[in-house]
């Protein structure tokens, strides 16, 4: 998958796609039934299949200080994208030049004339433009005037209810990863590089690969079951483990992280880019009396989580 993180100065070969455009957080169905309709058109019409969205999150440039909320970072967000065929991302910066547009002026110097787009698939709630004034009409009018087909795809809905980052959201908060999974179409899963630690599961036996997530929403604090993709570096593959979210209040932590003990895995892994996938919400996080008691229990979480991945 090729990414671009500019509309401006593209050369032929990176224009006029059949793009699905949206903040796609999480690349949930809802997400995905968008691309798939981006995808048949980009099939009719002999042209790749693209994706147009913005970074930071539009959400992250009007509210800085709200408190984290997005299901995926950036680069997790690529990776789900690259692993469903989409061939070009165009990872837009979200700032003063795109807040300042009109919505014809963003049709115009963004999709047509910067882009080249061939085609553009929404969801029926898009918003685009200067104080969010344009909507799906809009966006027809101004195809139809500028050369680019335009479809607007409905809202997917699961059991009866509409599929939303907001109820993914929910559902990682109430320590239901498997719900959340069920309206992603795939596991939930945090991305990034392994910090250095204090060393503290090295010790206890446990050594664990660690993560931040700053920046997401947070899961709900506890152990979890998980299976991790280690991305680079010498020990790339996939591993099954059990991992921590939370701040650690059996060591006065503050901060929360991703703690991740990988099964029957022995190396370093600093600095190594992960992705581990929450399957099964184990226990909350706890203060034990001792050292002696946190191990015992870490074994028998450790052994219903390999039971648990054993079956899924």
């Amino acid at each position: 998958m090729r990414i671009f993180r500019s509309w401006k100065d593209l050369g032929a070969a990176a224009r006029g796609a059949s793009v699905a455009m949206g903040n796609f957080d999480g690349v949930h169905l809802g997400h995905q039934a968008v691309i798939a309709l981006a995808r048949a058109e980009g099939a009719r019409l002999g042209c790749p299949l693209g994706i147009v969205t913005f970074e930071p999150h539009p959400r992250q440039h009007f509210a800085p200080d709200a408190a984290p909320f997005r299901l995926m970072n950036a680069e997790t967000r690529a990776h789900r994208l690259d692993k469903i065929g989409v061939e070009v991302l165009y990872e837009l910066p979200f700032g003063a030049d795109l807040t300042a547009m009109t919505p014809e002026e963003f049709a115009r110097d963004v999709l047509s004339d910067g882009l080249g787009i061939a085609h553009v698939v929404v969801g029926s709630d898009f918003r685009f433009g200067k104080a969010r004034a344009g909507g799906v009409d809009d966006l027809r009018r101004f195809g139809e005037a500028m050369g680019f087909g335009v479809t607007v795809a409905e809202l997917v809905t699961e059991e009866g209810a509409e599929v939303s980052s907001t109820a993914i959201r929910q559902a990682l908060s109430e320590g239901r990863p498997r719900d959340a999974a069920r309206m992603l179409g795939h596991w939930h899963r945090i991305d990034g590089a392994v910090r250095s630690g204090d060393k503290r599961g090295r010790e206890l036996g446990y050594p664990t690969a660690n993560m931040s997530i700053a920046g997401l929403h947070p899961p709900r604090f506890g152990i979890y079951a998980v299976k991790a993709d280690v991305l680079t570096g010498p020990h790339r593959g996939s591993y099954l483990g059990a991992a921590s979210v939370g701040v650690r209040p059996m060591f006065n932590g503050e901060v929360p992280n991703l703690e991740t003990f990988l099964f029957d895995f022995s190396g370093d892994l600093y600095d190594a880019h992960l992705s581990v996938a929450l399957i099964e919400y184990l226990r909350p996080e706890a203060r034990f009396d001792s050292i002696a008691a946190l191990v015992a229990q870490m074994d028998a979480d450790c052994a219903r989580a390999r039971q648990i991945l054993a079956e899924t």
